[in-house]
């Protein structure tokens, strides 16, 4: 008669791949979730950027999962943090921005559709360096050279519409490209461009961001690998939850925080945003 093989000597037969994307991890992804809302919250942001190595790194998601889970993450994050700041930026002053929105969507969403299509043809490399030192000139500029509160615009007239569409356009293809809502971009952009004070940038960003995202997202869906956020549900749940709890605290916390800390606070986003980008390139 054979003999059997002692019992713990027989290992059973496990797909890493699948242990790795549903392990459940609620405390990490809910903290990690809360954290980066907060900052969406407080400043305007989706928090791409600080998201995608949590997702690669401590939870080891693989690039391309972690690329579409992070979009996923920073669209809740885009949409909760826009009615969670009107106790502070209400509804009603920024729709009367429309005017602003709008050249700026004129742009971004165009720029984002187009975006998603060059992913594959453009050298990555280049394109970050590039936005990291823009990153870096951009957090210099609003330290040395601008308030807190609102400023006379750039341009007016004509040319802000045509700065606007430019500014937009580009944008919209950097968030594309870099699976990001651009708010570290658009948030200095309606401060500089439009004179904007860093709160209601913050909002308007939003504004922005949110149907910028939509179109990008919508044509990413298409792709089978858009599968990781069902397959992986209950992590995308807990970290939804937490950024939405995060999102709830920074919308309070924006009608507290003074003005002259927000931007120093945007700026040092920026610098740290800069530093990852160009080691990603």
């Amino acid at each position: 008669m054979a003999a059997h093989p002692a019992p713990e000597l027989v290992q059973p037969v496990v797909d890493t791949a699948f242990c790795r994307a549903d392990r459940p991890r609620p405390i990490p992804a809910f903290a990690g979730g809360g954290l980066i809302g907060l900052l969406g919250g407080l400043i305007g942001l989706g928090g791409a950027e600080f998201r995608l190595p949590l997702l690669i790194g401590p939870f080891r998601f693989r690039a391309l999962e972690a690329v579409i889970l992070n979009k996923a993450m920073s669209l809740v994050v885009v949409a909760t943090a826009l009615p969670f700041r009107a106790g502070t930026v209400p509804f009603a002053t920024v729709a009367a921005h429309w005017p602003t929105i709008a050249n700026l969507l004129a742009g971004s969403l165009l720029g984002a559709w187009l975006g998603a299509g060059w992913a594959t043809k453009l050298g990555s490399r280049a394109l970050y360096r590039v936005l990291a030192v823009l990153l870096m000139l951009i957090a210099l500029v609003l330290v040395l050279g601008h308030g807190t509160t609102a400023a006379e615009p750039l341009f007016t007239g004509v040319w802000q519409i045509v700065a606007g569409i430019a500014a937009g356009f580009a944008i919209g293809v950097v968030a594309s490209l870099m699976g990001v809502a651009g708010g570290e971009l658009l948030i200095p952009t309606l401060v500089l461009l439009f004179g904007a004070d860093i709160k209601l940038a913050g909002s308007l960003s939003l504004a922005v961001s949110l149907p910028t995202m939509i179109v990008g997202f919508t044509r990413y869906s298409r792709d089978s690998a858009f599968a990781v956020v069902t397959r992986n549900r209950s992590f995308v749940l807990v970290m939804a939850i937490g950024s939405i709890v995060g999102t709830f605290v920074g919308g309070r916390l924006l009608g507290i925080v003074p003005d002259h800390v927000l931007l120093p606070i945007l700026a040092l986003i920026l610098v740290v945003s800069s530093v990852k980008v160009w080691r990603h390139g």
